[in-house]
């Protein structure tokens, strides 16, 4: 059975940092994109970026470039956020995903196939 399992999530004050993990079962994360998205009440999901399955290439939404950082663990199965300098406006649900094989250009979310539950992270002023 395949299954995502987020942690790490907290509250912070702004410009602290945390990093989320998301562990992964039943699947080898080798094989697949993964997809970091975030979700704030009442607004849309949001990609916040995505690794290929080699963890060599990289996407981030303009909103927390030069802040996010993804990575991923292939021997621990271990997909990572680290999240620097973060914002109130990053506040949110943070839920990790997984696309079979390639990063694709144009790439959907409705294309990931596997979701976890999430993990909140708050940031306060």
């Amino acid at each position: 059975q395949v299954q995502l399992v987020e942690s790490g999530g907290g509250s912070v004050q702004a410009g602290g940092s945390l990093t989320l993990s998301c562990a992964a079962s039943g699947y080898t994360l080798y094989y697949y994109c993964m997809g970091w998205f975030r979700q704030a009440p009442g607004k849309e999901r949001e990609r916040v970026g995505t690794i290929d399955r080699t963890g060599t290439t990289t996407t981030y939404a303009d909103s927390v470039k030069g802040r996010f950082t993804i990575s991923k663990d292939n021997a621990k199965n271990t997909l990572y956020l680290q999240m620097n300098s973060l914002k109130v406006e990053d506040t949110g649900m943070y839920y990790c995903a997984a696309h079979p094989w390639t990063c694709p250009r144009g790439l959907r979310d409705g294309d990931f196939s596997f979701w976890g539950q999430g993990t909140q992270v708050t940031a306060s002023s």
